[in-house]
Formats: C-alpha cells, structure tokens, sequence
C-alpha cells in the first residue's frame, strides 16, 4: 500500500484521482462523519471493500482520518476550486465573470462614435480573455478536479 511517511502536497494531488477524488469531494459536500457503507451506498459503488480501500488511501495521505469508526475529512486541498458554503466552485469562474463584465462596460459605455484601432483592440482582448478564463472554467468543472 501507501506507507506512513507523510506525503507531500504533489503527491497527494495525486492520488485525488477517479473513485478517491469523487469519494473526497463527496465528503466535503456533506461535511459530517460518513461509514464506509454510507460512502458505498451514496457513490454507487460496486462493494463496501472498493470505498474502504479509496477511505485508507486518503487516511495515509492524511486527508481524511478516522473518528469512533467514521471517516472525516482532516484537510481541506482546493487546488484550482474555492469552496464557498457547500458549493466547490472554479475560481476561473469569477475571472470569466470579470472579464464579462469588463467586456459590457466596454460595449455600453466606453462605445466611441468612430471604431478606433485601439478601442477594436481593447474588444477583442477582452473577447480573447473571456474565452479563455470560460474554457479554463468549463474544464475544472468538466475534468472534476480539486
């Protein structure tokens, strides 16, 4: 298995793969002690020894540890998320809400009478800006990592 050295921040990034990673933000969503069958059960999966085996491999990383018999969470690892509430959201998310913004104020109130190079260039930054931040975002959500 793991081993009982402590791991560095890479390498428990790494093991927040697949099953571990759903079973991680799971437990940060429900924020209380969660039974290896409680995981099995919420998560689908196919027994109680795939969520125990996901459970430890998160206990050695020191994630999450275990209280009376429950598994809680230990540490918090948001790399590219912030977690608002119960809410994990991409913190590319509020950049593309920026760079929307900036982009309406752009075209209502900065809109000159005549298009000049430069006004045309400053759009198009802010097109080019939004695009990105909103793929960056949509890719965080899409790819489900922390």
């Amino acid at each position: 298995m793991l081993g009982v050295r402590g791991l560095t921040d890479k390498e428990s990034t790494d093991i927040l793969k697949g099953t571990a990673l759903d079973i991680y933000r799971f437990m940060l969503k429900t924020r209380k002690p969660l039974g290896i069958r409680e995981v099995q059960r919420a998560l689908n999966l196919s027994s109680p020894s795939v969520a125990q085996y996901h459970l430890l491999k998160l206990e050695h990383v020191g994630l999450v540890k275990r209280e009376m018999g429950d598994y809680v969470i230990n540490k918090v690892l948001l790399e590219s998320s912030i977690k608002i509430s119960r809410f994990i959201v991409p913190r590319y998310l509020f950049y593309s809400i920026f760079a929307a913004v900036v982009l309406l104020i752009e075209v209502t109130f900065l809109k000159p009478d005549f298009l000049y190079r430069e006004y045309f260039f400053a759009v198009i930054a802010t097109v080019i800006f939004l695009l990105i931040f909103c793929y960056e975002t949509a890719k965080v959500w899409l790819k489900g990592s922390l």
